[in-house]
């Protein structure tokens, strides 16, 4: 089971001489209190990490998935004696992808909770909404674990001391999936967003990476964040295509660009629509295919998933295995209070896995602090970590002034109930 925030202990009653009659019940009474006594000196020997993330809400799916991973990472590091004997605990609190919530949810994980670090933040509104707070704990040595957003902001040289990035840059994903698009023959491409910091970011990734070839995008639409995969998009899909796209870029959550997949293919489009890794893959291809279910119709041919880590199906992968190890024997569950909309999780998945890596990385870097972990200690240990070999064959770079671990992006189709690598885009249609 993964390490549990809160740890219980009943008070044992207060014991007087006995007689000879009752020793017995003495010494169970005493062996109690070694064993409770032992269980309070385990729960000392631990390191708390906050996440703020979406338990509810239509991005749910995100912070299930990504504290399901760390979850697993940290099962399987405890099982093993700890992080350089320490265990590592993480504190859940819901935000609902709402940056409010997030903000308050931070200023109780360091004022009231005392966490060690903040880890695994969900979404770029929330965590842009947190940077601030970042500052204001400066002479706390708060820090802000590998948050799952590509957002350019969280790389930004002014962030080094309080931010480490284990992910690829927003950026970096719509620069590879551009230069894709292009080598395939498509130049007239369009972008659908989120209407917040985190659409924006992907729409300039997008512009910019056409820019270089001296293209703009030929059309744009946009959508509140918070939007659900029952909403109609046949307005937005009509923006888009009035601009005469051969390609799109959905910039947003799984819901809504299954969506917008869903009412985009009813008009007829049957060329390429690019998601990103925020998106989410696997949930994407979970809505998809239970309309599929409805129609007939198959949604997931023509749709291109951009990736921040390697395939969890690629076993050739040290990580990959240990991965799938650990997912089998995790069984960690959300407390009811925490998650109050169903949600069934994804056996495997690409968020999961990529929360996996992040327990890992932290792991490495606890057990270079050894017997004496701090706040303080724990930035000079990532100045410090160089290059980290984490079973991905491509190490991981955590130190300050590299803004982010990993810079690969993987684009990935989705065949015969698999997710493959892309290869060329070329071969990729309706």
């Amino acid at each position: 089971m993964p390490e549990q925030r809160f740890l219980f202990f009943r008070r044992p009653a207060r014991v007087w001489p006995a007689p000879p009659a009752k020793r017995l019940g003495l010494a169970l009474c005493l062996a109690l209190c070694l064993c409770f006594a032992t269980q309070e000196a385990k729960a000392a020997h631990t390191l708390v990490f906050g996440m703020s993330a979406a338990f509810s809400g239509p991005a749910r799916g995100l912070g299930f998935e990504y504290q399901r991973g760390i979850l697993a990472a940290f099962s399987h590091i405890n099982a093993q004696g700890g992080a350089g004997g320490w265990r590592l605990v993480l504190s859940m609190r819901d935000d609902g992808y709402g940056p409010a919530a997030a903000l308050s949810n931070t200023i109780a994980f360091v004022e009231q909770e005392h966490v060690f670090a903040l880890l695994g933040y969900v979404g770029t509104p929330t965590t842009a909404r947190v940077l601030p707070l970042l500052k204001h704990y400066e002479p706390e040595d708060m820090t802000l674990l590998f948050p799952l957003t590509g957002a350019d902001m969280l790389r930004e040289r002014s962030n080094d001391d309080s931010v480490f990035n284990l992910r690829g840059s927003y950026m970096d994903e719509t620069k590879t999936l551009v230069e894709a698009l292009l080598a395939s023959g498509r130049k007239r491409i369009a972008v659908f967003h989120q209407a917040d910091v985190y659409g924006r970011n992907g729409w300039d990734g997008v512009r910019r990476a056409l820019a270089t070839h001296g293209l703009c995008i030929v059309s744009e639409a946009t959508y509140r964040r918070g939007a659900r995969f029952a909403q109609d998009f046949q307005r937005e899909a009509g923006i888009i295509l009035a601009g005469g796209p051969d390609a799109i870029v959905a910039v947003g959550t799984a819901p809504v660009c299954a969506a917008f997949v869903r009412d985009l293919r009813a008009t007829g489009y049957a060329d390429l629509v690019g998601t990103l890794s925020f998106a989410d893959a696997d949930n994407i291809a979970r809505y998809l295919q239970a309309q599929s279910r409805v129609t007939g119709r198959d949604y997931l041919n023509g749709i291109v998933f951009s990736q921040v880590v390697p395939s969890y199906e690629d076993e050739s992968l040290p990580a990959v295995r240990l991965y799938r190890q650990a997912m089998a024997h995790s069984r960690g569950s959300m407390p009811p209070q925490l998650s109050p909309e169903e949600y069934t999780p994804q056996p495997l998945g690409f968020v999961s896995f990529e929360g996996f890596l992040a327990g890992l990385a932290l792991g490495e870097a606890v057990k270079r602090m050894a017997n004496a972990p701090s706040r303080a200690r724990l930035r000079t240990v990532f100045e410090g970590l160089k290059a980290v070999d984490l079973g991905l064959g491509e190490k991981v770079d955590l130190r300050p002034g590299q803004h982010q671990g990993l810079r690969h992006t993987y684009l990935t189709v989705y065949q015969n109930g698999h997710f493959r690598g892309a290869g060329s885009l070329k071969a990729v249609r309706q």
